[in-house]
């Protein structure tokens, strides 16, 4: 059976000043997390608030505990931003 794991994040950029700071941060997570986790990625919210990221990735596996644990690993590696912190997560396995 084919399982869809979905994640959305919230992070604060606190030194970001401009929405072309922040675009460059975003690109750089995501360009980072597609390349190491092969995900789809995206900004899904807060594009014009530069102070703010709100991602939502997806991945699909046929086994829910991979994709718990894929998406988990996301998490943590997010929280080691040493641009952006992380303020919220969402988990969810359909």
């Amino acid at each position: 059976m084919i399982e869809v794991g979905v994640l959305q994040v919230t992070l604060h950029l606190q030194s970001s000043h401009s929405l072309k700071e922040k675009r460059h941060v975003v690109r750089s997570i995501k360009d980072r997390l597609r390349a190491r986790f092969n995900i789809s990625i995206a900004e899904v919210d807060d594009q014009d608030v530069w102070q703010t990221i709100t991602l939502g990735v997806a991945t699909v596996s046929n086994d829910a505990k991979h994709i718990s644990g894929l998406l988990q690993q996301i998490v943590n590696q997010l929280r080691l931003h040493p641009e952006a912190q992380l303020v919220d997560h969402q988990i969810e396995i359909m």
